[in-house]
């Protein structure tokens, strides 16, 4: 995405999918998906790198105003978003109690190579101590959120899965849902971090089982809570960082790039990796984590850099 892109995100900047932009989309789609399960990764930081953040925020925010061009916008990434929740809900289930680390790894050095993507949208931009703090601020917004994540998870680690179904819990779960979509908004925040800080994470995942659902029927309604406080959110809020951007757009960028570079360090920081470093040290040997992760983090690395220096050339 180049700067001129952004510049007034209210203006309408769709434009109708070709093959290649079909393909990014369901890819970003994948991104975003995953963003609900995998910690750390941002779909929206996904979507500057892609190129495809305006076109983002103006989809979501005006599906009601503009419904018919929004919708055939959204839908290849609403499809993405689908398969990538559904592939990392597998995933996390069947893979990430062993390689929690490698796959972080992964997703970290796809992000680290995604970088100057993010550069590029403050590249030329007036350096100032309040710009400055941004970006700081920036990084450590995620960063106490994992931090968070571990504290509060510790205390909450018995709780696997819902065992009652209190009347308050449903109505919490409606402003839950909106906090949930801000992530999707927001570049490097983790909706994975807060429902863990939350302590709602794993009671969520143990939940997404049809024996335990035909037992546990009144957690659909939950589910009802949470999707539409995060389908109410994800508009307001996409209306009103566009709002933001569109006024504020050089200071709006630095906090982005702040909190896109915090939150790949909030990846390795949350409960389930806080658990893995506690093993480590109570000698389990941690180099074929490392060797693996390494290995799997240059990759990714790699193929993202390559990637995201192709799309600043042809922009």
């Amino acid at each position: 995405m180049n700067n001129k892109e952004v510049k007034s995100v209210t203006e309408c900047p769709l434009k109708k999918h070709d093959t290649k932009s079909f393909v990014l989309a369901l890819l970003l789609g994948v991104f975003i998906g995953l963003a609900v399960i995998v910690p750390g990764v941002s779909g929206s930081t996904v979507a500057i790198m892609f190129g495809m953040y305006a076109a983002l925020l103006y989809a979501i925010g005006n599906i009601f105003n503009d419904f018919r061009r929004c919708l055939l916008y959204l839908i290849p990434i609403g499809i993405g978003a689908a398969v990538g929740f559904l592939g990392g809900f597998l995933v996390i289930q069947k893979i990430f109690g062993k390689y929690m680390f490698t796959v972080v790894c992964l997703f970290a050095g796809l992000m680290i190579g995604a970088i100057p993507a993010l550069t590029a949208e403050i590249k030329g931009e007036r350096a100032s101590l309040g710009r400055g703090a941004l970006m700081g601020l920036g990084v450590l917004i995620p960063i106490c959120v994992g931090a968070v994540s571990i504290l509060l998870g510790s205390a909450t680690v018995g709780e696997e899965s819902f065992t009652a179904f209190p009347p308050y819990l449903f109505l919490l779960y409606i402003p839950l849902g909106m906090v949930v979509s801000a992530t999707q908004i927001i570049p490097g925040l983790s909706a994975t971090a807060i429902l863990m800080a939350c302590g709602q994470f794993k009671p969520i995942l143990n939940s997404l089982h049809l024996d335990y659902i035909l037992e546990n029927p009144a957690v659909l309604g939950l589910y009802l809570c949470i999707g539409g406080g995060f389908l109410g959110g994800i508009v307001i809020i996409s209306r009103i960082f566009s709002r933001i951007i569109e006024k504020r757009r050089a200071a709006t960028f630095f906090l982005v790039v702040g909190l896109s570079l915090g939150s790949i360090l909030s990846m390795f920081l949350n409960p389930d990796m806080w658990e893995i470093y506690t093993q480590w040290m109570a000698g389990k040997s941690p180099a074929g984590d490392l060797i693996s992760g390494i290995i799997l983090g240059v990759i990714g690395f790699a193929a993202s850099f390559l990637l995201t220096k192709y799309e600043l050339k042809r922009n």
